[in-house]
């Protein structure tokens, strides 16, 4: 039987074409996955396609998704729908910004605590 601490977590990306702060997200993406030793790989969603799942399409862009669970908790995860922008928690204190943070994506990704494959 696998270890389930051992598989890595599927991470998604749901985003509008035209959300200007898809190209930030992706970079916080990169720079998290790689602060806890995974590759940079993960499932893009956009919520305009007939591919992406229904649940998907409510979610207001960018929202990154870590074992299906918004990085921000259940309870954010549809304040922002329609064609719509999110707005993240700044770690720079107070503020908000249009893409999550390196900061909030790892410790999403620790919340999962699972161990990555090299």
């Amino acid at each position: 039987m696998m270890d389930p601490r051992r598989v890595r977590p599927a991470v998604a990306l749901v985003y509008d074409q035209n959300c200007p702060n898809v190209g930030e997200c992706r970079t916080a993406l990169r720079a998290a996955l790689s602060a806890v030793g995974a590759p940079p790989v993960w499932n893009e969603w956009d919520r305009n396609s007939a591919a992406t799942p229904a649940a998907y399409r409510g979610l207001g862009s960018p929202t990154v998704l870590v074992n299906g669970h918004d990085i921000c908790g259940p309870e954010t995860a549809h304040s922002a729908h329609g064609n719509s922008c999110r707005l993240y928690p700044s770690d720079a204190g107070g503020g908000m910004c249009g893409a999550p943070s390196v900061t909030t994506i790892v410790n999403a990704l620790l919340a999962e605590r699972v161990a990555w494959n090299a």
